[in-house]
């Protein structure tokens, strides 16, 4: 099976450390303040599928307001607009391999419910997976370029099975049928294998192969472990896949499909996350997760000697994709600093093409904050890492209000990423500490586990942690700190003003779960899988696990509220539904505590539309420097709700 790109989607940059005399020069000059509108002129650019001709890429990007799918010539030139939604993100996934037909998907406003889409020749878009309420997930394409194949919950909402369509007339035959809810993970390009896996935790899973000749199933891990699978050799000898087994850190393996001997390939002192094949075989890429940024090799497949790529200096490559001739790697390069740009290499010639320059050129880079990575020791030593985004304008002299930043999750990470709200704050004069707490992946399953049946504790106090080494910082203002987070981040923001009322001054809701027991009920059908590795992390809320996850839900405790709260919520929002919003502000407000409360009729978990990224990140400085900064800003109804309409 080829796909498209070998990319893994994650927006992970290298900080680069600039020298005293540097930093210094920053801040004896003027730094210049910019709007959420100028941060928001930003373009994000995703994606990065080749012609058959390398003459093109099919990227998409948010320059129209919302994702839409667009192409760009190869060695540079202006993008021409392929889909103009003004109400639903579209999102490029592959030029066909024979022709200029495309292949987009697109859900309903944030609801997740993800179908695919082709684009003919004549410009005509028809839906492919129009089973209602089924969602359906690109998986590549056939060796002999006849075929894609994908993964549709159309059978059953509970398991994806997999199928197989004809690019002539799409229409589609089950290959592989899950009754078990052993997750697809790859497959053989002769389609005798396929790679399944079964969640056994939030971090361990089984892995097997399936042999469809002869039936059998054949389990790859030996010990209980974090395996995953992440590629077949092109002449279908060898699998490969990662695994933790025995250390903290995934390592490469692979697995020889006739003599079924295991060797290990190779080993970091972090996390493989990532590997595979380009579509010949010539190369291998490889993903680590670097301290929270990726690093990225690009192997050369018979020697398994890294390959020399571009140096881009103070940024770093995030991601990359080849050709199907593998003459042409596509990459994003960027940094904590700035959003990563599109560029092209052509491997025979080395020659080098920039294809985007997506920072707003009203933006003096030299006006944003290069992030740095520190660590601070929690209440019972346990070492916590976080990144670090100080103001250039902050000194002992000049002291400045800070926020302590929680991930998403549980189980999510802080990266050294560019993120537009967190510079708009930032240059806004706000410190910012992203606190990777216990529980965080990427430095090594005792510490992925840390906070297993212990949400709103232990992970809680490694937040107080932070405040408390923000507070210690000469250029912080110790009375001014708060707390903002999105999704189980919103749940540490609420944990913290439930739980520990008077650590944080103010904080910051976006989409976070309020009453484990009604999210862990209402996980989406399409989830199965994974629902009963959740329920070990968290609880399962049919049992006596009930009566702990009351206990750390902060629905149950608001009166314990005593500072103020801004809530910002998308009512399409399927994994942290909108009544959970709805209940923690009506809950507090009954305090008497300022509450403002933000729903977007057309999101769901997370905000993609600029103009509601726009709306929600200048809500919320604004919410700060009125009660952080505490400066004299009109009064306005400090139990505000504004909801923003679908226009």
């Amino acid at each position: 099976m080829k796909t498209t790109f070998l990319g893994l989607g994650l927006l992970i940059l290298l900080f680069s450390c600039k020298e005293d005399k540097t930093d210094e020069a920053k801040v004896n000059r003027e730094i210049k303040q910019y709007t959420i509108e100028q941060f928001m002129d930003n373009e994000a650019i995703g994606g990065g599928s080749f012609s058959s001709d390398n003459s093109s890429l099919l990227i998409s990007s948010n320059r129209s307001g919302i994702y839409n799918v667009y192409t760009v010539p190869t060695t540079g030139g202006e993008m021409t607009a392929i889909t103009t939604s003004d109400s639903t993100s579209i999102f490029a996934e592959s030029y066909f391999p024979n022709d200029n037909r495309m292949l987009l998907s697109a859900d309903g406003n944030g609801d997740e419910i993800d179908h695919l889409f082709v684009r003919d020749l004549e410009g005509n878009i028809k839906d492919i997976t129009p089973e209602k309420g089924a969602k359906s997930t690109f998986y590549g394409w056939s060796d002999d370029d006849q075929y894609l194949y994908f993964g549709s919950n159309k059978r059953n909402p509970s398991y994806f099975d997999v199928y197989k369509m004809s690019i002539d007339d799409f229409s589609s035959e089950l290959i592989y049928q899950d009754d078990s809810g052993l997750s697809f993970s790859g497959m053989s390009s002769d389609e005798n294998y396929f790679a399944l896996a079964k969640s056994l935790n939030t971090n361990d899973s089984d892995l097997f192969l399936y042999d469809v000749k002869t039936e059998e199933m054949i389990k790859i891990n030996e010990n209980q472990s974090k395996n995953s699978s992440q590629d077949f050799s092109n002449d279908n000898s060898e699998f490969y896949y990662t695994t933790d087994d025995g250390g903290e850190f995934s390592y490469l393996m692979s697995y020889n499909l006739a003599t079924k001997e295991k060797k290990k390939v190779l080993e970091k002192s972090w996390d493989i996350m990532g590997s595979g094949f380009t579509s010949e075989g010539k190369y291998m890429v490889i993903y680590v997760n670097e301290d929270g940024k990726n690093a990225i090799q690009v192997l050369d497949s018979k020697t398994m000697k890294p390959i020399d790529l571009p140096d881009f200096k103070d940024k770093s490559i995030t991601s990359v994709g080849f050709s199907d001739d593998e003459k042409w790697m596509r990459m994003y390069a960027g940094g904590s600093n700035s959003p990563s740009d599109l560029y092209t290499y052509n491997l025979e010639t080395k020659e080098q093409y920039k294809l985007t320059d997506v920072l707003n050129e009203a933006i003096d880079v030299e006006d944003l904050v290069t992030a740095k990575v520190i660590r601070f020791k929690s209440f019972d030593g346990v070492e916590i890492p976080a990144i670090y985004y100080l103001p250039h304008q902050a000194s002992s002299e000049n002291k400045v209000p800070a926020m302590v930043w929680v991930h998403g999750g549980p189980g999510g990470q802080s990266r050294q990423g560019f993120s537009s709200l967190i510079q708009y704050m930032v240059n806004h004069g706000y410190a910012v500490l992203a606190v990777n707490n216990r529980g965080s992946s990427g430095y090594g399953k005792t510490f992925y586990q840390m906070d297993d049946l212990n949400h709103g504790e232990k992970d809680l106090q490694d937040c107080v942690e932070g405040k408390n080494w923000l507070a210690s910082q000469t250029e912080i203002d110790g009375d001014k700190i708060g707390i903002i987070g999105g999704s189980y981040g919103g749940y540490m923001t609420m944990a913290a003003l439930t739980y520990t009322p008077e650590e944080f001054d103010v904080g910051v809701n976006l989409f976070g779960v309020t009453n484990w027991i009604r999210t862990l009920k209402s996980i989406p059908p399409y989830w199965e899988s994974q629902r009963k590795s959740l329920y070990l992390e968290l609880g399962d809320p049919f049992t006596a696990d009930s009566i702990r996850l009351k206990r750390i839900s902060p629905l149950f405790h608001t009166d314990k509220v005593t500072k103020p709260l801004i809530v910002l919520q998308g009512a399409q929002d399927p994994r942290v539904l909108q009544v959970e919003s709805d209940e923690i502000v009506a809950g507090v407000r009954e305090n008497g505590v300022p509450v403002e409360y933000v729903l977007f009729e057309d999101e769901g978990h997370g905000f993609v539309k600029k103009e509601n990224q726009i709306e929600s990140y200048s809500r919320i400085l604004k919410f700060l420097d009125k009660y952080l900064k505490n400066e004299n800003i009109p009064s306005e109804n400090k139990n505000e709700t504004t909801e923003i309409e679908d226009v």
